[in-house]
């Protein structure tokens, strides 16, 4: 009998041809599987895509250990996948805890391992639209840099040879009911998706239902919003790359440093941007909005030569004329002085 075909079907065929990388011709791919409606619809359209695409399909679901019947359930979650001819790993959390942000650590960390044990070079999930949405607004409300904004992308790295799609993107959570009904996909649903202990659970449960009232189609165009930003993010991360090469100076016995001068006769926004971008580079990326106003400050020209501690345990040293990054412990050789104007970026600088 001929796979099941939709316009969902299409929809995402579509989709992957425009972008290959998503989930490669021929390629393992390690989806993970909760029970719930978004999930289901990834295993289904996946399941009949295969065909065309020439995957290799493993699922792998996580017992959180949250309720009682949380066991039982994934039994039955395996039972069906395997009619469907479809491994499944199982793997039940051996130390659990009532923290979403606990889960979901422990969740990545396992789907990356044993996609790199079976070879998968894409770990899938489930995320819709909807979700990108939610993520949206939460991070406008916490205040988020622009880079969180754009966050629910449809790949991003989890380690070297791994990454993590979201294919289902391209659907709304109401699109995904519509693809469990007329794939008469079965449902393990989760009761915790339900708890407004969880903020996400409140945005979608009190925030979206009001704003889709006020405005049809809010959030579309949110996630629309949201994925404009990530491509702009990477248009813009690919302009950085291209203004640092610039900055940096070229030391013939120690790494390039950044050129003090140059980077602050730049506009205030392109020295925020850059200064960041660099920082990034050399693995300090936990620096707020705040902490990196209070270095620009002390970077200010009529300002001299000195040191600050950096989240995480590096540091950043200065003179008159570059910047120099360090992993941590003392310098050998620094200039007389520079030790005594180290400080925290968490203490107040004047």
């Amino acid at each position: 009998m001929a796979a099941p075909w939709s316009p969902f079907h299409l929809r995402l065929h579509r989709l992957l041809l425009r972008r290959p990388q998503l989930l490669p011709p021929q390629a393992t791919l390690l989806l993970a599987v909760s029970g719930g409606q978004d999930s289901m619809a990834l295993v289904g359209l996946l399941r009949d895509l295969q065909r065309l695409h020439h995957w290799r399909l493993l699922l792998w679901h996580g017992d959180h250990g949250w309720r009682p019947d949380s066991a039982q359930q994934a039994r039955a979650l395996a039972a069906w996948a395997d009619g469907q001819g479809l491994p499944l790993e199982l793997q039940r959390w051996s130390n659990p805890q009532t923290n979403e942000a606990a889960a979901r650590h422990w969740r990545l960390a396992q789907l990356q391992r044993w996609a790199t044990e079976q070879g998968a070079s894409r770990v899938v999930t489930g995320h819709t639209a909807s979700d990108r949405a939610e993520t949206l607004l939460l991070q406008l409300a916490r205040g988020s840099h622009r880079q969180g904004m754009g966050s629910l992308r449809w790949l991003r790295p989890l380690n070297a040879t791994v990454q993590l799609a979201r294919p289902l993107l391209v659907f709304s959570r109401g699109e995904t009911a519509q693809i469990q009904q007329q794939l008469q996909l079965p449902l393990w649903p989760d009761p915790s998706n339900d708890d407004p202990c969880f903020s996400r659970n409140r945005i979608r449960a009190e925030v979206l239902p009001v704003l889709e009232a006020l405005y049809p189609g809010a959030s579309r165009r949110l996630s629309g919003l949201s994925s404009r930003l990530a491509d702009e993010q990477e248009a813009q991360r690919q302009l950085e790359e291209l203004a640092l090469q610039a900055l940096l100076s070229q030391p013939t016995d120690s790494p390039a440093g950044l050129r003090r001068r140059a980077l602050m006769a730049l506009q205030p926004g392109n020295r925020r941007r850059l200064l960041r971008a660099w920082l990034e580079q050399q693995g300090s990326t936990e620096l707020s909005a705040t902490q990196l106003e209070r270095l620009l400050e002390r970077l200010e020209p009529q300002q001299g030569p000195g040191a600050l501690q950096l989240p995480g345990g590096a540091r950043l040293d200065w003179d008159r004329e570059s910047l120099h990054h360090s992993s941590g412990g003392g310098k050998q050789g620094e200039p007389p002085g520079v030790a005594s104007r180290r400080t925290s970026l968490h203490e107040h600088q004047p």
